[in-house]
């Protein structure tokens, strides 16, 4: 009896020694395939799917106060940079614009009369010095006369207050004529300073006409839009948005430990919820932010105090995306995304260089048009009112 039970246990335990060796050979198995692919693959990757597309919000906002009369764009709908998103009613600005110009052609003529003036002022000059000149001969004769008792002293007195007379005559038009050149003096028509006031006044009503159509400030798609018609609106309110998908980015939020390799320039392989493991978007790594996301929030943690709890940061690192796949499978600010950092050369910088010479990374010209356009408006009038261009050119040459 003993020895037959004895017997069977060897037995009975060969199958679970069997099942033991291949349990511990399919562990091992995972273990080294595992280790072999963080070896040769995984620390050379950090990932992380807490990333989300950003981009430029460029809000439409008046440059100046008043009624909307109409709306060209709505949400969705695709717009050029200068296109007229909303026109605000021009009654007012129209009547301010008259009122400059016919003040500038008025200016532009009595400037114009200023310089003539000169001529004539010229000529009196002359008058007054051939006056003089006669009045001082009848003296010098009536004073040899007088010698001889031919002329009575009331004549020669009579003939003494003709010179007086001439001589004050020619002074008064002397002063007439110092103080009307320094009225013109060293400047022309459309330099004077009357001139370059009316004008300023005529560049300001133009501009405040104009911008009573608001115009999108780049190419994008129209976005929040909450103006209405009829809505009283003031300089700065926003009223809808304009977004340039084609300058999206990726924000992708990694976490403090995995920080330590990721440098500027390294490859990234980018997927999108939006279209799953089908589309993979090659970017690059163009900067770490300066500070956490908790770091700027609007109640920033205080670990000064006595709960203080550590939690793992993260930090915000940029990714910019390929124009040409953007182009192809557009994106939209705030889709979720994974992104995966190619980080085995970590010989790169952390922090972006300085540059004494800075250059715009966005800019527009749609506001500019309405300044030279008024600058055109200007000089038109002031050539339409100060004559023809002989006529300048004598006037501006005295």
């Amino acid at each position: 009896m003993t020895n037959s039970t004895f017997s069977a246990t060897p037995a009975a335990n060969s199958p679970r020694r069997r099942q033991m060796l291949i349990a511990s050979a399919i562990f091992l198995f995972i273990g080294a395939a595992w280790f072999s692919h963080w070896a040769l693959i995984s620390r050379y990757h950090e990932d992380t799917e807490d990333a989300y597309v950003v981009g430029n919000i460029v809000q439409v906002t008046p440059q100046t106060a008043g009624t909307v009369v109409a709306i060209y764009a709505d949400d969705t709908q695709r717009v050029t940079a200068g296109q007229i998103l909303v026109k605000l009613d021009d009654s007012d600005a129209q009547i301010a614009l008259d009122q400059a110009q016919a003040e500038l052609a008025q200016t532009v003529r009595q400037v114009r009369a200023l310089f003539t003036s000169n001529d004539a002022l010229n000529a009196q000059i002359d008058l007054q010095n051939s006056s003089l000149s006669r009045a001082k001969a009848d003296l010098k004769r009536r004073n040899g006369l007088a010698k001889t008792g031919a002329v009575s002293s009331e004549e020669l007195h009579h003939s003494e207050v003709a010179v007086k007379s001439a001589q004050s005559g020619l002074l008064a038009a002397r002063e007439a004529l110092a103080g009307n050149e320094a009225l013109t003096e060293n400047t022309a028509i459309d330099t004077h300073p009357e001139v370059l006031a009316a004008s300023a006044k005529v560049r300001a009503a133009y501009l405040n006409l104009q911008r009573t159509n608001i115009p999108s400030p780049v190419d994008g798609f129209v976005s929040k839009r909450g103006v209405q018609l009829g809505q009283r609106i003031a300089p700065g309110k926003p009223l809808m948005a304009v977004i340039p998908l084609e300058q999206v980015w990726v924000d992708a939020n990694f976490k403090e430990n995995q920080l330590h390799h990721i440098r500027i320039g390294q490859a990234v392989e980018l997927t999108a919820d939006m279209y799953g493991s089908d589309v993979k978007y090659q970017g690059h790594v163009v900067g770490l932010e300066a500070g956490t996301g908790s770091a700027f929030s609007l109640l920033p943690p205080q670990n000064a105090t006595g709960n203080w709890i550590k939690v793992v940061q993260r930090l915000p690192v940029r990714i910019a995306l390929d124009p040409q796949q953007l182009a192809e499978n557009p994106l939209r600010i705030g889709l979720s995304m994974v992104a995966d950092i190619d980080i085995s050369d970590d010989s790169g910088p952390q922090l972006t260089e300085a540059t004494k010479e800075l250059q715009a990374n966005y800019e527009t010209g749609v506001y500019q048009v309405a300044g030279r356009e008024a600058e055109a408006l200007v000089d038109q009038i002031i050539k339409a009112n100060a004559g023809n261009a002989a006529g300048l050119a004598t006037l501006t040459a005295q």
